[in-house]
């Protein structure tokens, strides 16, 4: 759940907005029947078991990748990825090398 402020200031709007906290995160494991996350060679995003799992725990809707969308819905996220994704390579402050894999596999 997401909280938005609203605040008046010099008469411009300025927003501020605070996560409630319902971010539990699951364990990184990239190892093993019991992996969440794939390794750097092989995508670098969560399994299927682990946005299932992530999902049970947060009441959340994770999604899994669409690197050849077939609705609008998924050109959309993944326009939206790729841009967000294509930020955090740029801004890094190292290699980057599972944002950089996770790219690839969106075929960004």
């Amino acid at each position: 759940m997401l909280t938005v402020a609203v605040y008046l200031v010099h008469g411009w709007e300025a927003k501020m907005a605070t996560k409630k906290a319902h971010d539990k995160p699951i364990a990184h494991t990239t190892k093993g029947k019991d992996a969440n996350y794939k390794p750097t060679d092989k995508g670098a995003g969560m399994t299927a078991k682990g946005r299932a799992e992530y999902n049970a725990k947060n009441g959340s809707h994770l999604k899994a990748p669409a690197p050849s969308p077939k609705t609008k819905a998924d050109e959309g996220r993944k326009a939206s990825f790729c841009a967000r994704m294509g930020g955090v390579v740029k801004n890094a402050k190292g290699d980057a090398p599972r944002a950089k894999a996770a790219l690839k596999k969106w075929k960004c």
